[in-house]
């Protein structure tokens, strides 16, 4: 079985970056209707509805099997986009240790998360206005203390974030990048989760990795089942949440016949061995403004709104807000004590 494993992940980043090489608008190698089928049912590439605001805060954790994927700027201009459709949102910067969220918002914070974590400031008294009319929470670079939280100093941050949930529609959370407690605890606390992947053999092979450690996170029960077999963060019993909550983001994609093919390898890999279909949430097509507008430190749905990415990235907006009046699964606390007692 292991040796099956490692061959099909050899093979998952071999034929992916073959197959994409030949994608295009209308000659995708395997027909979308060949995809795995989602669990929920439902598609998330439906017709766009209107959605009101949730009852309580939707968390959001944006993460990543590996660095430089685009996973901040994809939090920030998703945090943007959310703000455009009426919504209160909030981007908590959790890439502890190597955060940067307010660099590409171009602000300069007094307070940051260390000084949250340290007990000096409450969260509220962190929180800044970015462009684009969402709140950010900067986070703290350099520091060896912040990017190893202990459980206590992750269970104080988490009681800090809980004040946010009823006067906020959406809780953003830029997480760190890999399979570290820090990511592991902030994943947990999520309702959805959305993994941003590239088309690059690393970070599709990585993105599987990520799945494979929230999956076989232990059940709280004491039944030993793993989460991919039990299933549902409402019952603190694995890290992805229930009702399909984790969703697959394809950043710097020629087009979405490419993310298809990206997507539908690792669907496929992680049905295969898990148990588990990830959601398509999208892609956000590859476009040289994107990474001008990181040197310029401003949102490039901002500097360039009207650009096939800031398009993608709108249309991501409107999928994500839509999920938003799904039932929210279980309280951040209760989702994070679980997890912690694991």
């Amino acid at each position: 079985m292991i040796v099956d494993q490692a061959q099909s992940l050899r093979q998952l980043a071999a034929e992916t970056e073959m197959k994409t090489e030949n994608a295009s608008g209308l000659s995708l190698s395997r027909k979308i209707s060949d995809a795995p089928i989602l669990r929920g049912g439902t598609s998330d590439m439906d017709e766009i509805e209107t959605a009101a605001p949730p009852r309580r805060a939707r968390i959001i954790a944006v993460s990543s099997g590996k660095g430089g994927v685009g996973k901040t700027t994809m939090s920030v201009n998703l945090a943007v986009q959310l703000s455009k459709l009426g919504r209160k949102v909030v981007l908590l910067d959790a890439d502890l240790g190597t955060a940067n969220a307010d660099v590409i918002c171009n602000v300069a914070p007094s307070n940051n998360l260390a000084h949250v974590v340290a007990g000096r400031k409450t969260i509220d008294q962190a929180i800044i206005n970015a462009p684009g009319g969402f709140e950010l929470i900067p986070g703290a670079s350099g520091l060896a203390q912040i990017a190893n939280l202990s459980d206590f100093e992750r269970a104080r941050l988490m009681q800090q974030i809980k004040t946010l949930e009823d006067t906020r529609d959406v809780i953003i959370i830029d997480t760190g990048a890999g399979v570290s407690p820090n990511v592991l605890g902030f994943l947990a606390a999520a309702d959805e989760i959305l993994l941003v992947t590239t088309p690059e053999p690393t970070a599709i092979t990585d993105a599987y990795a990520l799945v494979k450690t929230l999956s076989r996170k232990v059940d709280m029960t004491g039944t030993g089942r793993t989460g991919s077999q039990v299933g549902g963060a409402a019952t603190g019993e694995t890290v992805i949440p229930t009702g399909s909550g984790l969703r697959i983001l394809v950043n710097m994609v020629r087009d979405e016949a490419e993310a298809k093919i990206i997507y539908d390898r690792i669907s496929a890999v992680c049905k295969k061995f898990l148990g588990i279909s990830p959601r398509f949430a999208g892609h956000i097509v590859s476009d040289p403004r994107v990474q001008l507008s990181i040197r310029r430190r401003k949102p490039f749905t901002l500097e360039s709104p009207n650009t096939m990415a800031s398009n993608c990235m709108n249309q991501l907006a409107h999928r994500m807000d839509r999920h938003a009046t799904e039932p929210p699964s279980a309280g951040l606390l209760k989702r994070m004590a679980a997890w912690l007692a694991g």
